[in-house]
């Protein structure tokens, strides 16, 4: 699986995802799970590098005390905003508004992205941000929703 990253602007974001074969239905019921509880864990400020406790102590977790105040003091990281993941022949697209989360989010939907691969639908490439030549998007970068104009 390839991982390519173009111009990626946090606040408006496309991710795009090749299939080696057209996904069924089943499919891409899958790829949109993946993807919205990645949103959702994102939402909720799950993707906070400032607060990583538990990976920064290592392995013997064994009674570690979790420190409540500096979970406090960081500062938030919440997805704002998912687009309606979209199909079209090998390709599905999405649209995010990553918001304050950190970079940590992309590594952590990668890493599922090439598990699922690995286990269910072989995804030959994923590109983070910018344009794919073979799906164009909106002038204005961003899903009907969000710039509030309907077709």
């Amino acid at each position: 699986m390839q991982i390519q990253f173009r111009e990626c602007d946090f606040f408006s974001l496309w991710i795009w995802i090749q299939f080696s074969t057209v996904p069924s239905t089943m499919e891409q019921q899958y790829v949109d799970e993946i993807l919205n509880s990645w949103f959702f864990i994102g939402k909720l400020g799950g993707f906070n590098a400032e607060n990583l406790q538990v990976q920064d102590t290592g392995l013997e977790i064994s009674y570690m005390n979790y420190d409540n105040t500096q979970t406090d003091s960081t500062l938030v990281s919440l997805m704002h905003n998912m687009g309606d993941v979209e199909y079209e022949g090998l390709w599905a697209r999405c649209w995010f508004d990553l918001g304050t989360s950190d970079a940590i989010a992309i590594d952590v939907l990668l890493n599922a992205l090439k598990q699922f691969s690995r286990d269910y639908v072989a995804i030959e490439q994923i590109i983070i941000g910018g344009e794919n030549e073979d799906w164009s998007i909106p002038d204005h970068h961003q899903p009907d929703f969000v710039t509030g104009e309907y077709n």
